[in-house]
């Protein structure tokens, strides 16, 4: 009995162990009831899976294929990018700034009438200055554009001799590279190999000569000190002002704000005009570069005139 006993014990925990032990089938299954076991994952499934996505890979076309390989290099690339330091990615985007400049430069580049060394060009000697010629524009600066006449090298259109109708920040917002003009020969120096240019009317031009000889002997800036008074007349108005002659070496520069007239919601030009004669007072002088900021709003510092004003009882104060 007591052997019988032993037994059956050994055969249950057997039985007991079997239950935990998973089968042989690489199957992990579930019981629903005592007659249903439904498989929740198999390894043959992976496998399966793999060689379906193989079989569509080899089903696509050509062309697929490259956008899809084609995408995941670039998005491969933006995450690349996303970890780099700081450092390389300045140094990088400085690099396609650089690029895009040199590409820009090479696009704004025209073609000229002739080639530069064709000896159909004329000489700067032979180049009558006060003539009107027409040229094409060839390149633009932040202070000007160079213009083919059809000499021996480009003339300077100086931004401040485009035009006077209204201020012209820069050269791009009134012309571009190919435009053909017609521009006037001001100064030429064949030795220096360079060319200055207008597009002002010659009336224009001959006011500013005989301004410049109705002052031969003009007030240095080193003369002037803060809140001298002068007399000038406006010469040009701009977005932000004016510039006003003073028979000084410069110009004077008058900021719109610091016109008596001054309102918020006006323009400088509907309250500065050429030609009006203006009294002002000296703000700054920058003898290094030649700049002269004036105001027409008198400092308050200046000291005024002495006021007295009678009391009831006769008695000044």
């Amino acid at each position: 009995m007591r052997s019988l006993f032993i037994l059956i014990s050994v055969l249950s925990i057997l039985t007991v162990c079997q239950a935990f032990i998973p089968s042989p089938s690489k199957q992990i299954t579930t019981s629903l009831s005592s007659n249903e076991d439904v498989v929740l994952f198999s390894d043959d499934d992976q496998e399966t899976q793999n060689l379906q996505k193989n079989k569509r890979w080899k089903n696509l076309s050509p062309a697929v294929k490259a956008r899809i390989i084609k995408e995941g290099q670039d998005r491969a690339i933006r995450n690349k990018k996303k970890r780099e330091p700081s450092a390389d990615k300045k140094r990088r985007l400085m690099m396609q700034y650089k690029t895009a400049m040199v590409e820009n430069k090479r696009r704004s580049r025209v073609e000229r009438p002739f080639p530069t060394n064709s000896p159909m060009r004329a000489n700067l000697k032979d180049i009558e200055v006060g003539e009107m010629y027409n040229g094409t524009v060839i390149s633009l600066t932040d202070f000007g554009a160079y213009v083919d006449i059809g000499t021996e090298c480009d003339g300077l259109l100086h931004v401040s001799q485009i035009t006077r109708d209204r201020f012209v920040d820069h050269p791009r917002q009134v012309l571009a590279p190919g435009d053909e003009v017609d521009v006037r020969v001001v100064n030429t120096s064949p030795k220096l190999k360079k060319m200055q240019l207008s597009m002002l009317p010659k009336e224009v031009l001959e006011e500013e000569d005989e301004d410049e000889e109705e002052f031969e002997e003009r007030i240095a800036l080193e003369d002037l000190a803060a809140d001298d008074e002068l007399w000038g007349e406006i010469k040009r108005v701009t977005a932000f002002g004016a510039y006003v002659e003073l028979g000084c070496v410069a110009q004077g520069w008058l900021h719109f704000m610091d016109h008596p007239e001054f309102e918020y919601g006006k323009e400088p030009s509907d309250f500065m005009k050429v030609g009006d004669r203006i009294r002002c007072w000296v703000v700054n002088v920058e003898e290094d570069r030649e700049r002269l900021r004036i105001t027409a709003t008198r400092p308050k510092d200046l000291p005024g005139p002495k006021r007295e004003f009678r009391m009831r009882d006769d008695s000044y104060y």
